[in-house]
């Protein structure tokens, strides 16, 4: 089912029947999925843009998957004893659901979060499946490939756009400077870099780093089973899904570096 995401990079991992379950009751809802994916493409610049809210880049996955007919949801247990509620409710917010007969798909997209977010939608999805309320939990990262080639892709950007300062940054949507990634970078300058070096590596680090969602931290959780018994589709957008002329991943993964 997943051959065309595969066959353009994107990571791919299947736990508990999901496959199984998605190729028999959710063709169609399957194939929505994957298309929506494949027409994903984020503007590289918009990897600089760090204004408050959500990011562009993720609200333009949102809207594909909307479009899709994938809407936001919240889900509301309560316990009732001959139908008077206790009062004990929980309430579970989906990003995106696709209710199907056969059952309901939940779908979580982890752009740019903190790795615990991991823990947060895949415990969610075990209890939601215990519970039979959905079928499957699907997540949406950053792939493997594309965390280690972020800090080539961003300095792909500057040094293209022929920028040696931050003052052309703000207007590509990005906020001030602290004093300390200042610093750094004007270390790095007086050490021989350039500054699309020195800033793409801070940049980098700060902001996509090792302690946020991308695949290697899901794979970990996988791993050690969390979310399971829940079938799981895991999902990790590769480097064609950012606009422009593709980088190779480098031999060490330059988002490390601090």
């Amino acid at each position: 089912m997943f051959e065309r995401l595969r066959d353009r990079g994107f990571d791919i991992m299947v736990r508990n029947h999901a496959e199984a379950i998605l190729s028999v009751d959710f063709p169609a809802q399957t194939a929505e999925l994957v298309d929506a994916l494949l027409r994903v493409s984020i503007p590289a610049e918009e990897l600089i843009a760090s204004g408050g809210g959500e990011a562009k880049s993720t609200q333009r996955l949102r809207r594909e998957l909307d479009q899709a007919g994938w809407r936001k949801h919240n889900f509301r247990i309560e316990t009732t004893v001959d139908g008077i509620p206790l009062g004990d409710g929980t309430s579970h917010e989906i990003d995106h659901i696709r209710r199907a007969p056969a059952g309901t798909l939940a779908l979580e997209i982890e752009w740019n979060n903190k790795d615990p977010f991991f823990d947060r939608d895949l415990e969610n999805f075990q209890r939601l499946h215990g519970q039979r309320i959905i079928s499957a939990g699907i997540i949406v990262t950053r792939g493997a490939a594309l965390q280690s080639t972020m800090t080539l892709r961003i300095e792909q950007v500057l040094r293209g756009a022929g920028i040696a300062d931050e003052a052309p940054l703000r207007a590509m949507g990005m906020k001030d400077r602290t004093t300390r990634q200042r610093d750094y970078v004007r270390r790095a300058m007086e050490a021989g870099a350039d500054f699309p070096t020195a800033f793409a590596r801070m940049f980098t680090a700060d902001k996509f780093g090792p302690a946020t969602t991308h695949w290697i931290k899901l794979e970990d959780r996988i791993k050690r089973g969390v979310g399971s018994p829940c079938p799981l589709l895991l999902i990790g957008l590769p480097p064609s899904a950012i606009a422009g002329p593709e980088v190779a991943p480098p031999d060490t993964d330059p988002s490390l570096f601090s």
